[in-house]
């Protein structure tokens, strides 16, 4: 796009403009340094996962570590997506849509967790500002006690 073409967005964006639509872009739904961290050191006390997985076959999501097995799905969630009550600051510019976005990732993830824990899931989430160390260890130590030969 050319100097001093207006930018029109496509049908149906949410963009205000071409370098947002660019920055939204941008973000990463999976692979998030927080997430790394967390799977590195999880997988360094010998724990082994699917990454970015289904846990269910029939739900459209996908939880960031999937312990099959066990029936564990874990979700790194960012502040800012999933309305974090600490961290979450309402977007200045098109408020209302953001703010409506943020509320419909809360519904599903509401929605998310109940599927799951129906049927027989244990489910853990942690925020994105959390002490990776400390979900690690939650995490390691849910899956171990889920596991038969530990019972």
């Amino acid at each position: 796009m050319g100097s001093g073409t207006q930018w029109n967005p496509p049908a149906g964006s949410w963009a205000s403009s071409a370098a947002r639509r660019r920055n939204m872009q941008a973000i990463k739904s999976r692979d998030t340094k927080p997430e790394q961290l967390i799977r590195r050191l999880v997988h360094a006390q010998g724990l082994r996962y699917r990454v970015a997985a289904k846990p269910l076959a029939d739900l459209r999501r996908t939880a960031d570590m999937v312990f099959r097995p066990v029936k564990v799905a874990v979700f790194v969630d960012g502040c800012y997506w999933h309305g974090c009550p600490e961290h979450y600051v309402p977007p200045k510019t098109n408020s209302g849509y953001w703010s409506d976005k943020v509320a419909r990732n809360i519904a599903r993830d509401r929605d998310t967790d109940q599927r799951l824990a129906e049927a027989g899931w244990t489910v853990l989430r942690f925020w994105e500002h959390e002490s990776a160390d400390d979900c690690a260890l939650s995490i390691a130590a849910t899956v171990n006690n889920l596991r038969p030969d530990r019972r």
